[in-house]
Parts: C-alpha cells; sequence; structure tokens
C-alpha cells in the first residue's frame, strides 16, 4: 500500500512539474496580465468570434499595458491613447518590427523590420507621393473609376441594391490602376478571381483558424480551413507574375505608367549591386498594396452609405456644403477639400467608428526595450488596441455616437485630434493613406453630388455594429439610390 501511495507521490508531483514547466511565465517586470493556461495560454479567456469586450475587461482590471499568451507565445497590449503613443511615436523604431512566425508571414513571406522593408517602403512613399504615374495622375484615376460608379448607380436607381460587389469591384480597380495601369469590368471573372480571393483570405484571417494555425504549429501541414489561403494566395502570385511578365516586354524605360514601371525603372538604375530590389519582391510588395488597398477603402466607404443613410441630416448637409463648393462643375478636384470642413469632419468621424483595423497590425519590439515602465524583450508581440483609442472616453465628447462635430472646432473648421490613428502611426504607419484619404473624398463627394441614398421603403435600418476581423466589415445591407434633380451626373462612356 506504501508503495502505492509513493507511486501516486511521484506521479502527481511529476505532473504538476510538467504543468509549471509547460505553463506561460512572466518574466521579470513583464507586464501584468490574468494567468495562463498550459498550451492554450489565455485563449479560452478570449471570444474569438470578437474578442474587443474581453480586452476592454482585462484592461480595466490590469491596466492600459498588460500581457497575454496567445498560445505559448506572450503578447503585450496596450491600450488607450498614451500607451500607443508611446510606443509608436516616441519610441518608435523600437516597436517597428513585424512578428514573424504567423500565418500571414508565411502567406506573404514578410519580412521583419530591416534593410530590404525600408528600402521598399522608401521607394513606395516616393512613387505614391508623386500622384502621377505617367500623365495619368492619381485623382484622374480615381474620378475616372468614380464614373463607372456612377453609371452603375444610374442605371440601377430607385431599387434596392447591395452596393458590397460595386464598392469592394470599384476599389479593386482603383488600385489595379495605380499599381498595374489596369481596370476591369465589373463583371469580369478576373475581377472576380481577385475580389473573392482576398474576401476569402480575410474570412480565414479573422477566423480562429488563423489563432490555431498561429499557436498550434504541429497542426499546420493538416488540410484545414487555412490551406485554402495559402493555395489563393499562389493564384494571385501566378496572375500577378504574369502582369509583370507583360510589363517587361511592353514598357518604355523612364516613363513609367503604374507602379511596375517605377519599380523596373528602379531596379535597371540601380543594377544588381547593392539593392534589395527584385522582381519576386516586387510581387509581393504588388499583393501587399492591392490587398491593403482594397479592402480597407471599400469597407470605408460601405460604411459611409451606411451612416449617410442611417443620418439623413448629414447626407443633406454635406450636399449642401458640395452644391455650395462645386455649384454645376461636374468634378470634384481634390483641392475642394479645404473649401469643405463639414465634409471632411463627416468622412473623418465614418473613419472613426468605422474602426477598419480595431487591433492595428502587429508589431515586434525590435530589441529589448520599456515601455510605460515595463521591460519588453526583443521580438516581443505588441498589439496596439486602436479601437481603445478611436473610442476612448477622455478623448472623445461622445465616443459612442456619429458627430461630426468631434472634427470641427468652435468656428466650424475641420480639425483632426490627436486621437484619430485610423492609420495608425509611426515607421509602420499606413502606406496607402495618402491615396486612401483622396479615393475617399472625390468618390463620396461626387456621388453625393450625383445621388441620394435612403433606405429601402418598408425596411427597418441594419445594424450598424461591424463584423470583427483584422480588417472590419459593416454587415450586409440593401440601400436605394435617387437620382439628385436638376444635377449633372457624370456617366462612364
Amino acid at each position: 500500500m506504501s508503495g502505492w501511495l509513493l507511486f501516486l507521490g511521484l506521479a502527481s508531483a511529476a505532473i504538476v512539474l510538467l504543468l509549471l514547466l509547460v505553463t506561460p511565465q512572466r518574466g521579470p517586470n513583464f507586464p501584468p496580465g490574468p494567468p495562463a493556461l498550459p498550451l492554450l495560454g489565455n485563449l479560452l479567456q478570449l471570444n474569438m468570434k470578437n474578442p474587443m469586450p474581453d480586452l476592454d475587461k482585462i484592461a480595466r482590471c490590469y491596466g492600459n499595458v498588460y500581457s497575454l499568451f496567445l498560445g505559448k507565445r506572450p503578447a503585450v497590449m496596450l491600450h488607450g491613447l498614451q500607451a500607443v503613443r508611446e510606443a509608436l511615436m516616441m519610441r518608435a523604431t523600437d516597436f517597428a518590427g513585424r512578428p514573424q512566425g504567423l500565418m500571414i508571414n508565411h502567406v506573404t513571406d514578410s519580412k521583419d523590420y530591416g534593410v530590404e522593408w525600408r528600402e521598399h517602403r522608401r521607394f513606395v512613399l516616393s512613387t505614391m507621393r508623386n500622384f502621377g504615374l505617367g500623365k495619368v495622375t492619381m485623382e484622374q484615376r480615381i474620378l475616372e473609376e468614380t464614373a463607372f460608379i456612377c453609371s452603375h448607380l444610374e442605371k440601377n436607381k430607385d431599387t434596392p441594391i447591395n452596393p458590397q460587389v460595386l464598392i469592394h469591384s470599384a476599389a479593386s480597380n482603383i488600385i489595379c490602376s495605380v499599381l498595374f495601369g489596369t481596370r476591369y469590368e465589373y463583371e469580369d471573372k478576373v475581377l472576380s478571381f481577385i475580389v473573392n480571393s482576398f474576401k476569402e483570405n480575410a474570412e480565414v484571417a479573422n477566423s480562429a483558424w488563423a489563432v490555431i494555425y498561429d499557436t498550434l504549429p504541429m497542426l499546420r501541414s493538416l488540410p484545414l480551413p487555412f490551406q485554402k489561403v495559402f493555395k489563393n494566395y499562389d493564384a494571385l502570385k501566378k496572375h500577378t507574375r504574369g502582369i509583370v511578365a507583360e510589363h517587361k516586354q511592353t514598357r518604355v524605360p523612364g516613363e513609367p505608367r503604374d507602379v511596375i514601371d517605377c519599380y523596373l525603372d528602379e531596379m535597371e538604375k540601380r543594377g544588381t549591386m547593392g539593392s534589395c530590389l527584385d522582381e519576386e519582391r516586387l510581387v509581393m510588395l504588388l499583393l501587399d498594396l492591392h490587398f491593403a488597398g482594397t479592402d480597407t477603402s471599400s469597407n470605408t466607404l460601405l460604411t459611409a452609405f451606411l451612416y449617410l443613410t442611417t443620418y439623413r441630416d448629414a447626407q443633406v448637409l454635406c450636399q449642401q456644403e458640395i452644391d455650395s463648393v462645386l455649384g454645376e462643375r461636374p468634378d470634384v478636384s481634390y483641392n475642394d477639400r479645404h473649401q469643405m470642413p463639414f465634409v471632411m469632419a463627416t468622412i473623418h468621424e465614418i473613419q472613426r467608428l468605422a474602426n477598419i483595423a480595431p487591433l492595428g497590425v502587429f508589431h515586434a519590439a525590435t530589441r529589448s526595450t520599456s515601455l510605460m515602465g515595463y521591460h519588453i524583450p526583443q521580438d516581443t508581440l505588441v498589439i496596439t488596441n486602436l479601437t481603445s483609442v478611436l473610442y476612448d472616453e477622455s478623448q472623445w465628447e461622445r465616443p459612442f455616437e456619429f458627430y461630426p462635430a468631434h472634427f470641427l472646432n468652435n468656428r466650424g473648421e475641420f480639425v483632426k485630434p490627436e486621437a484619430f490613428l485610423a492609420f495608425s502611426a509611426g515607421p509602420r504607419v499606413c502606406l496607402g493613406e495618402a491615396l486612401a484619404r483622396m479615393e475617399l473624398f472625390l468618390i463620396l463627394v461626387t456621388l453625393l453630388h450625383h445621388f441620394h441614398f435612403v433606405w429601402p421603403r418598408n425596411s427597418s435600418k441594419p445594424d450598424l455594429t461591424p463584423v470583427f476581423g483584422g480588417i472590419q466589415a459593416p454587415k450586409p445591407f440593401f440601400l436605394e439610390v435617387h437620382p439628385r434633380k436638376r444635377k449633372r451626373r457624370i456617366m462612364a462612356q
């Protein structure tokens, strides 16, 4: 009997020791957080369908800088403007890395903060800053696509429509024009393939399957839904390589039509020595920009329809301001934004509430550093809760309401509060910010100049709560489009 007791005691001690060894442990002066389970970490404490309320609850308990374990991997969560601002602006270089070993890295073959990343970012910023590739400016490209949107809406006036496919296709076409010099008809199978591939990848990336891939490496080779992401991305790479090959045959050096031509010109100018630019990196860059420029802009535009149709008084005030500036002029100019403070305020308030990237894009510490008194080891995963900034009760008068006055001073002039971080901040600020701002303004002003947007007759107002994801989207909805009387309308030829 005593032998069995000894065996049970030793077995129990071994199990306890094993649990201690596999249970995640926080290092000295590491941010506090809830106790974690072996292997799973804190995953069971988060609702994967929408973890934001759980994250808010943990922040109230442990403070604005706290830690969680995603499986065995520690993550530092930043909550509120002060913590996010210190990491992304005051200690920008320390937190400019990207976490490695996640599904997104393996799919896109993305690298950490380094020479290659900095060189490509400089190239993209320099190219985008021109707003003109060849003889066609960025503004012209956007307005040309907007004309096709107007034509489609005119053909479907006065009947309920779901604007989702139209807006995703139009946003994809705009970034296609900038990157490839190409646009597709909305019914084109190639455009459908691109948009659907991005949509499917986003759905998996925003689901529990991505969490399973990131936290349980032993399951990565199994035929589970995350394998669809790799298959889609391979097909997109093949398609993009074909476009690059065609450009190599048709380009005229020194006369760039689009980003591909600019990149090939730069490769030729630098030669093979001392440059990180090459064709395979070009393909990956194009796909990154294409995805980012499609989903974020389209979902923000859809959110704009949702709010402007719900808050008709704001829609009317926008239209009055647009009419006073444009008059009978058929085309808006991006410079007109300086004379449209209420329109600008409305667009920014929609962006705030759309909260497109609720947890930003994940960061990593490039070296061991400190943050608000805590020690952050090198390579630690850092997650910025941008939702907590965009809805911060200490920064916004009515954080949970649609209130364009958040962006107007007492003289009615447009202002942008420090807490408006819809595009994040620091070295990793969204590359497409300038394009997105121009796109939102030009498309929304043009459409409001020519159409009223209303809910279908006898329908209830839709739920304004977005579907949570790495990139959030509004729930599907229908609306009606009515041409405004005595207004000239742009028609795509």
